[in-house]
C-alpha cells in the first residue's frame, strides 16, 4: 500500500518561495498539498478541511505558529504537526513541543530530511484508529486514547500533545525500563539528537503533573539506564 495515498498536507509558510517549493516536492511524492501564506488563513483552512499533517512556520503574519499549533491541538489532538523554522534554540524547541508539535525542523534543511520525518510520523500513526473505550491503566492512573484525557485517582491531568505521547509510551511499557534512546525513537523521531536534554525536561514536566500531588511516585529514574513507570514496590 502507498502510505501517501489520500494523505493531505497543509503548509503554512509566509516565505512564498519555500512554501511553493514544498508544495511541488510533496506533490511529486504523492501527497495532496494546500498552502497558506498567513497564519489566519491557515487556521481558516483547518476549520474547513481535513488534513493528516500540517507543516508550520513560527513567525507568521496574522497568527504565529505557536498559537496556530495550540488551536490545532484544541480542535484535533490527532493531527500531526511539524514546525519548520529558523528558530533553533532549545527554548524555542521546547516551546514548540509544548504548543503541541510532533516534530521540529530548523532551517536551512534538506527536503529529504523533511520527507523522512513526514513518512516516519505517518507510519507511526498508520492503523492507530482505536475502538471507543480504549483505556490504558497503571495503578490509579488512567489514559483514554480516544478523547485524549488522563486522570489520576479521578483527578483530571492536563497534558500537552508531547507530554501525552511520552506518558502513553511509558504506560504501554509499564514496569519495564525504557532508555532515552527508546524515547527518542518512539516519542520524538528516528534521528532525534539524544545529546540534548529535551527528554529529561519532558520527563520532569510529566512527573510534575502525574506524581507531584500523589504519595505513590509512578515515574522513576533508573540511573544509567533510563526511566520506568512502576506500579508497585519502591
Amino acid at each position: 500500500m502507498n502510505m501517501t495515498e489520500e494523505r493531505k498536507i497543509l503548509v503554512v509558510e509566509d516565505e512564498k518561495k519555500i512554501a511553493d517549493t514544498l508544495k511541488m516536492g510533496l506533490s511529486e511524492n504523492g501527497f495532496e498539498v494546500d498552502v497558506a501564506y498567513d497564519g489566519k488563513i491557515g487556521y481558516q483552512l483547518l476549520m474547513s478541511r481535513d488534513f493528516d499533517l500540517v507543516i508550520l512556520d513560527i513567525n507568521l503574519p496574522g497568527m504565529n505558529g505557536y498559537d496556530l499549533c495550540k488551536a490545532i491541538r484544541y480542535r484535533n489532538m490527532g493531527m500531526l504537526v511539524i514546525m519548520l523554522t529558523s528558530m533553533s534554540s532549545l527554548d524555542d524547541k521546547i516551546e514548540g513541543y509544548d504548543a503541541g508539535a510532533d516534530d521540529y525542523i530548523v532551517k536551512p534543511f534538506e527536503f529529504r530530511e523533511l520527507l523522512l520525518k513526514i513518512r516516519a510520523l505517518l507510519k507511526r500513526t498508520a492503523g492507530q484508529a482505536m475502538p471507543v473505550g480504549n483505556i490504558l491503566r497503571a495503578a490509579d492512573l488512567e489514559m483514554n486514547l480516544d478523547n485524549k484525557e488522563v486522570h489520576r485517582a479521578g483527578q483530571k491531568i492536563r497534558l500537552t500533545a508531547k507530554e501525552f505521547q511520552l506518558l502513553e509510551y511509558l504506560m504501554r511499557n509499564k514496569n519495564r525500563v525504557v532508555s532515552r534512546a527508546d524515547l527518542a525513537i518512539n516519542v520524538w523521531d528516528v534521528d532525534f539528537n539524544t545529546n540534548t536534554n529535551v527528554i529529561d525536561v519532558y520527563i520532569s514536566y510529566v512527573r510534575n503533573k502525574v506524581d507531584k500531588d500523589f504519595e505513590q511516585k509512578l515515574i522513576q529514574t533508573q540511573v544509567g539506564m533510563g526511566y520506568i513507570l512502576k506500579t508497585s514496590g519502591s
